[in-house]
């Protein structure tokens, strides 16, 4: 009996990546991903550059319209063009690689919805933070068509790397990096203590804060593995804020924070 070919790894499967800007990120980064590619009437010119490209790996490109292009997509949120193209792959984890900077990182732990992976890498690439670690969590999303359309070309510019083990991981990175963990009810730390200040010694070393589960932040056992705990404090009339608006404010802050002289 015939043996059947190996099947793809997930992340290698083609994604449908849809609208301009994640459609002009993915030509402009690594154009020998796209597989085909697909466009409404009004992008003629605006894909031209891109058809040039598609035409010189002899690949596959044509104009259609917008009900066959939502038949492509599977969406009508196609943002009138849509590339067939591979994914940038999930490297393992590298500590030398993800601490070469003083760059702040992040690492998510069980942050399911895609919508809110892809909403952080969208805030991870308009600071030109270039790098975020996924956890071993079951849970833990990871790039998909819906990411990738939320991010908006985010995951050309940011890399992704995954760890196993998360909580042996966590405490040896601790020898190289501020290993902060995101947890509500906890005794609050401020965004400005964030910054260097006598009472942390004017720790140089890189922050890596862990963003937990949406519902459940995160799991006792990596928390545990975490050499600080953060809250962001706040006045109003809810719990706690989505988990890539606090991706947001925790990264500018510690942006800051590296960039103070």
């Amino acid at each position: 009996m015939a043996r059947r070919p190996p099947a793809r790894a997930p992340q290698e499967k083609p994604f449908r990546i849809s609208g301009f800007a994640a459609v002009s990120a993915l030509f402009a980064r690594d154009p020998q991903r796209v597989e085909r590619l697909y466009f409404e009437p009004q992008f003629q010119i605006a894909a031209a550059p891109f058809c040039k490209i598609m035409a010189q790996q002899r690949k596959l490109y044509r104009q259609v319209g917008a009900e066959e292009l939502a038949k492509i997509a599977g969406t009508v949120l196609t943002g009138g063009i849509v590339a067939i193209s591979r994914p940038r792959p999930v490297e393992p984890f590298n500590v030398d690689t993800f601490l070469r900077s003083p760059q702040p990182l992040l690492a998510l732990d069980g942050v399911s919805n895609p919508h809110n992976l892809g909403a952080i890498v969208r805030t991870l690439a308009f600071f030109g933070v270039e790098r975020l670690i996924l956890t071993d969590h079951p849970e833990q999303a990871t790039p998909s068509e819906s990411a990738y359309r939320v991010a908006e070309g985010g995951f050309e510019y940011v890399a992704l790397s995954r760890i196993d083990s998360t909580p042996e991981t966590l405490q040896r990175l601790q020898k190289r990096c501020r290993v902060i963990g995101t947890a509500p009810d906890r005794k609050a730390m401020t965004s400005s203590m964030l910054k260097d200040d006598p009472k942390n010694g004017n720790d140089a070393r890189p922050a890596l804060i862990v963003l937990g589960n949406e519902e459940r932040g995160l799991r006792p056992n990596v928390l545990a593995a975490c050499s600080e705990t953060l809250t962001i404090p706040g006045a109003g009339w809810v719990q706690s804020l989505n988990v890539a608006a606090t991706a947001a404010i925790l990264i500018y802050n510690l942006l800051l924070r590296s960039n103070t002289p």
